[in-house]
């Protein structure tokens, strides 16, 4: 079946802020007392995905969510209306202001799991958005995902939607962060990677010690029966819960894959040499099976959570070769940038790399493969997808003049208590809705 992988990029929202909300993330928490410049998020991320779409790939756009959110501060005790919704909230709480002003939606390989249809008993593809209820300011996006997934992808012959997992710690699910799926080809039956940092009912299986596991191992069994996945289309792993504790809060900081091949750290899994193994032995595909692993002494992990260069993105070229898109900070990093070289020139099919400047989204601990959610589609489930979602050209300029309209290029702790920003925000995105083709997805009403 002739298919390709469509990359959906997170729009950076108008409110982007950098308030260390991440625990486990150390850019997050690094840059904590930061200025942000929303305005120039937003275009490092349209730029990244105008580049991909100038390589002939299918780009797909991913809307930001409303923030602040309202209603979950109305649950909190606060009321009145928007203007002093806010002030009261920041007069008691602006941490906790800031947390609903968070624009971590952008980060969408956390948007959802997503499984092609080769691997699905009814040859459907299957969506479940991610709980994220590990952090406060990401349990809040489940719902509004699930809206904008729907929204993108609405025809039943082609796509199911799954309810999120329950709201509880049990089953913690951070979505494609950490899942990877391995393939001849985007059409072909594959193999789904589900990667876990601990396990919520077995006491017997390890844990960090410093940091918390976000993705148990009883969420990615659930997805998996969610998925109606085939049995030779799934395989379970834990993640090294010493990573973990360096600051590897997702198993997509230590480990990236794409078709038939695994780019990962020698630590990135527990009982690395038997986990790489299983992988080899689980593998469907005919083609040669490729696993780059980078040994500690060339990349250390402090390197590796610095410069991300395991949130790289692999994505598959047109003439058979792979590319990796990289963060400047792997460039930056002589340590990283040399492996990459010897990389590029080893029998692999990565054969490029192109670097892109990400700062802002990099500060606060996200990377190229963060930014995107990959859907492996058919050429007729690609015609049954919402195509005001796909980037061209066109689409392109719109949503630059967009954001030049709406965006600040500075955010500082006081301007969240200005019920300005909530005005400008929402406008933004009700404007979006109108360029995306979404309809009401949004739960907002604009005062005035």
């Amino acid at each position: 079946m002739a298919a390709l992988e469509v990359n959906f990029d997170g729009l950076v929202g108008p409110t982007h802020n950098y308030a260390g909300l991440s625990y486990g993330n150390v850019a997050s928490l690094n840059n904590a007392a930061s200025f942000s410049n929303p305005l120039q998020a937003v275009l490092q991320g349209l730029e990244k995905m105008k580049a991909m779409h100038d390589k002939g790939l299918t780009q797909g756009v991913f809307a930001p969510h409303a923030r602040p959110d309202l209603n979950v501060l109305r649950r909190l005790g606060f009321s009145g209306n928007d203007a002093q919704l806010i002030t009261k909230a920041f007069n008691a709480d602006p941490i906790l202001l800031r947390a609903c002003y968070s624009a971590s939606a952008m980060w969408t390989a956390n948007a959802a799991t997503v499984s092609p249809s080769p691997d699905t008993h009814d040859a459907k593809v299957h969506f479940t958005a991610a709980n994220l209820n590990n952090k406060f300011h990401r349990s809040l996006e489940p719902a509004t995902t699930t809206r904008l997934l729907k929204a993108m992808f609405n025809n039943s012959q082609h796509f199911v939607h799954h309810q999120h997992l329950p709201e509880q710690g049990f089953f913690g699910d951070e979505g494609a962060a950490n899942h990877t799926r391995f393939c001849d080809s985007h059409g072909s039956e594959g193999l789904e990677m589900f990667v876990f940092g601990a396990s919520a009912f077995n006491s017997h299986l390890p844990k960090p010690r410093k940091y918390p596991a976000r993705q148990t191992l009883e969420a990615s069994e659930a997805i998996c029966r969610l998925h109606n996945l085939k049995d030779a289309s799934q395989i379970i792993l834990q993640q090294n819960p010493e990573v973990i504790d360096q600051g590897v809060f997702h198993n997509d900081v230590i480990a990236v894959g794409n078709a038939n091949v695994l780019l990962c750290h020698q630590q990135a899994f527990l009982n690395q040499r038997q986990a790489l193994q299983d992988i080899r032995d689980a593998y469907i595909g005919s083609k040669q099976f490729y696993i780059i692993e980078v040994p500690s002494n060339r990349v250390t992990i402090q390197d590796a959570v610095t410069s991300y260069l395991f949130n790289s993105q692999l994505v598959s070229l047109n003439d058979g070769s792979m590319l990796l898109v990289a963060p400047q900070e792997c460039q930056r990093n002589s340590t990283v940038n040399a492996y990459i070289e010897d990389m590029l020139l080893a029998d692999n099919p990565v054969n490029q790399v192109q670097f892109f400047d990400l700062r802002q989204s990099m500060q606060n601990g996200g990377g190229p493969a963060c930014l995107r959610l990959r859907v492996a589609l058919s050429e007729q489930e690609l015609s049954a997808v919402n195509p005001e979602v796909i980037l061209t050209d066109a689409k392109y300029a719109q949503l630059v003049a967009w954001a030049k309209q709406h965006y600040r290029d500075r955010l500082a702790a006081n301007d969240f208590a200005d019920a300005a920003l909530l005005r400008e925000s929402y406008h933004a995105l009700d404007e979006l809705t109108q360029l995306l083709n979404l309809g009401s997805v949004y739960d907002f009403q604009l005062e005035g």
